[in-house]
């Protein structure tokens, strides 16, 4: 059995932590003030500093300019950003239209109209030539709705010409893994005094795999079947991604962003299987494949009008992911083959259309948004067995080929003001409305309204602590893949289709403190609680079978963090100790059993460190990282299966920044043998505790060896 946690000591920690904050929002000021950070005010001042800190402004900004990062050679504005301490950029759900932000990343005080081409992709493609500086500024303060607690604005300048960065970053495995040659990016940027452009070509690839043993008992524990299974999966993401900015005379600013890319992913798996209720030796492979065109652009256009300042925005993405899994099982005794094939195409699309006016009043901004928007998903899905002649036949899977659509509309008054000296205010109140179809014999037109909002306090007590609060009532996005029948050839797993899913809503705690550390580093505290309605989690069909659907309610609870430790006040100079982390519980009803239990895959628990070590009036650096989560099981009305690793993933690797004019970094990861693991018990009965059978599988994929080399040009 896997430990899991007690809501009763989550909540204990969560009371811990929010304590623990106000305790140092109101320590004695002497105390405080022995945490306040190193202030580099001017540019020279930074460029002495190497601990990477950055002045604390009266205007609630702390600021980092180029120089502070020297010592980590970036060559992106993404590689300053990943430095900042206590600081995580946030890349936001992406999938419930443009409205309120959630990312943490503004670009020249402008949130980035994208969603898969979102903050990362976006500052990846600047070069550390047009940074100017990089500000963290309390989200309330901001006239942008949705915004709280630490928001990182990157300030850029064109620098004449024509500038970019490339990295190239070949792997090899220690086990029956192909070697992954095709990774890499090359980004280009340029501009003149008014306008700033960017363009990149990556493609993520990566070649995994691992092999092991896979046990299965029965009910009583005895082996009833032992598998030797290898699995291999290749995938490559590419794409060319870009953006477009122009400021004209009369200050209305064009944004545009786009990106056209694919998907290319080849997984197989191989598995010999014995055992004394088959007599017969056999051999099972499973074969899967997806080729995935998507293509995205974005558009906005801000002008002044009636006294303040209109932001249109127009939003297309499209993707078409075709995918075909195929099982088949040979017989050492020339038994007939035994063989099941499973072809979907599935068609998505997602338009918007935004406006946002903005302007004083009130002794503060308003801002008044409205946006439509259609989604919709198009899937045709074909389900075929092998017959006795070896040829693959029909099989019925009713629901498995249907469209779902959305259309929406909602509106909101978003206000933001200063309420005191360094007390920030933004409230937003608003509303939606939405209508869901599904083609197809179990398809049917449903209508919502749902009430949204939330109210932020975002407070500075002190130049080296800020706390931001936030209540939300939230409104979710359901994934209309939900909606679909389908087949799961690996497990054996059939979902029906369900046209009564509803959009969850939730009621939404979140408490952010940032605490500077003087020159020793900086803390970041988050903890966060979550009431949820109409929770999606699987359930029983009435007419049999089960799929995702709706559960009354259910509740999530937790804090993450991040610390950032700095070398220089212990004596030494030039390492750095970054820690994240998160702990973290949630409870729901089991729509079969009726006890609680945590929510399928939930992730309970991780932890992920990083150490480095840059050796002064040197070029080389070392260091390393581990990181560890762990998660509840996915829970079905037939299983319960837990999905997950075993203790730590620990890399090291060593860099010179100055090979040549490139920085080159060679890793060495998984040192301590990490293990994928897989337990699954499929029941006869689970409301009465029958079990049918137990899998248990245990697989290994060796070391990991990697080289990076990055330059500029």
């Amino acid at each position: 059995m896997v430990a899991r946690h007690s809501p009763t000591l989550m909540k204990q920690a969560i009371l811990l932590c929010g304590t623990a904050t106000l305790c140092a929002a109101f320590a004695p000021a002497q105390a405080r003030a022995e945490m306040v950070m190193v202030a580099s005010s001017t540019v020279d001042s930074a460029a002495e500093d190497e601990t990477g800190q950055a002045s604390t402004q009266a205007n609630t900004r702390r600021t980092f300019v180029p120089e502070d990062f020297v010592r980590f050679a970036p060559r992106s504005a993404l590689d300053m950003a990943r430095q900042i301490p206590g600081f995580s950029i946030r890349e936001g759900e992406g999938d419930r239209g443009l409205g309120q932000a959630d990312t943490n990343v503004l670009i020249n005080g402008r949130r980035i109209s994208g969603k898969s081409n979102g903050p990362v992709a976006a500052l990846q493609r600047i070069p550390t030539n047009e940074v100017v500086r990089l500000e963290l500024v309390d989200g309330a303060s901001l006239d942008i709705g949705g915004l709280t607690g630490q928001v990182l604005n990157v300030v850029t300048a064109s620098a004449g010409g024509i500038s970019g960065q490339f990295r190239y970053s070949p792997q090899i495995r220690s086990r029956g893994t192909p070697a992954r040659l095709y990774e890499g990016s090359v980004a280009f940027a340029g501009g003149g005094q008014k306008d700033e452009w960017t363009l990149a070509l990556q493609n993520d690839s990566n070649r995994r795999g691992d092999d092991g043993p896979e046990r299965v008992f029965d009910s009583a524990g005895n082996l009833i079947d032992l598998r030797e299974e290898i699995r291999n999966s290749d995938f490559d993401v590419f794409g060319l991604s870009g953006s477009y900015t122009r400021i004209a005379n009369n200050e209305n600013v064009l944004n545009i962003t786009g990106q056209i890319g694919g998907v290319i992913r080849r997984d197989t798996e191989i598995s010999e299987r014995s055992g004394p209720i088959s007599p017969v030796d056999r051999t099972r492979s499973l074969r899967s494949t997806e080729d995935e065109f998507n293509v995205e652009l974005g558009v906005d256009y801000q002008f002044a009008v009636l006294g303040g300042r209109l932001k249109l925005i127009a939003f297309h993405r499209y993707e078409d992911s075709p995918t075909t899994s195929v099982q088949i099982t040979e017989f050492a005794d020339g038994s007939p083959t035994d063989g099941t094939r499973f072809v979907r195409d599935a068609d998505e699309g997602e338009t918007i259309g935004r406006a946002e006016f903005t302007f004083g009043a009130l002794g503060g901004d308003l801002v008044y948004a409205i946006e439509g928007a259609r989604n919709y998903l198009d899937i045709s899905s074909a389900l075929e067995a092998l017959d006795t002649q070896g040829a693959f036949q029909p099989v019925g899977l009713a629901g498995a080929s249907a469209r779902v659509e959305e259309d929406r509309v909602d509106t909101g008054l978003t206000y933001s003001r200063g309420v005191a000296q360094g007390l920030q205010l933004q409230v937003s109140l608003g509303g939606e409305y939405s209508r869901i179809s599904q083609s197809g014999p179990f398809g049917q037109t449903r209508t919502f309204y749902r009430p949204k909002g939330f109210v932020a306090l975002d407070w500075k007590a002190s130049p080296d602590l800020s706390i931001a609060g936030r209540v939300e009532r939230r409104v979710g996005q359901l994934n209309f893949f939900d909606f679909i029948a389908s087949v799961d050839l690996d497990q054996d797993r059939t979902d029906v289709t369900n046209a009564n899913l509803v959009p969850p809503q939730s009621w939404v705690l979140e408490v952010e403190a940032n605490i500077g550390l003087g020159a020793l580093g900086s803390l970041a505290l988050r903890p966060f609680y979550e009431d949820i309605s109409d929770i999606v989690d699987q359930i029983p069909i009435a007419g049999g079978g089960q799929a995702p659907g709706n559960l009354p309610s259910a509740k999530s609870y937790g804090v993450e963090g991040d610390l950032t430790l700095l070398s220089e006040p212990l004596g030494w100079r030039g390492t750095r100790a970054d820690l994240g982390f998160r702990y973290a519980g949630s409870s729901v009803r089991d729509p079969l059993i009726g006890n609680k239990r945590e929510l399928g895959g939930f992730r309970t628990a991780s932890i992920n460190a990083d150490l480095r070590h840059d050796f002064r009036g040197t070029s080389w650096a070392v260091g390393g990282s581990a990181n560890w989560s762990d998660n509840a099981p996915n829970v079905r009305l037939d299983e319960i299966a837990l999905d997950r690793e075993t203790f730590a993933f620990v890399s090291a690797f060593v860099e010179n920044k100055d090979v040549a004019g490139l920085t080159m970094r060679a890793s060495v990861n998984n040192l301590v043998n990490r293990k994928n693991r897989f337990d699954r018990t499929v029941f006869a009965d689970r409301a009465a505790g029958i079990v049918d059978f137990v899998e248990d599988r245990d697989r290994t994929f060796g070391m990991i060896f990697t080289l990076a080399i990055e330059g500029s040009f």
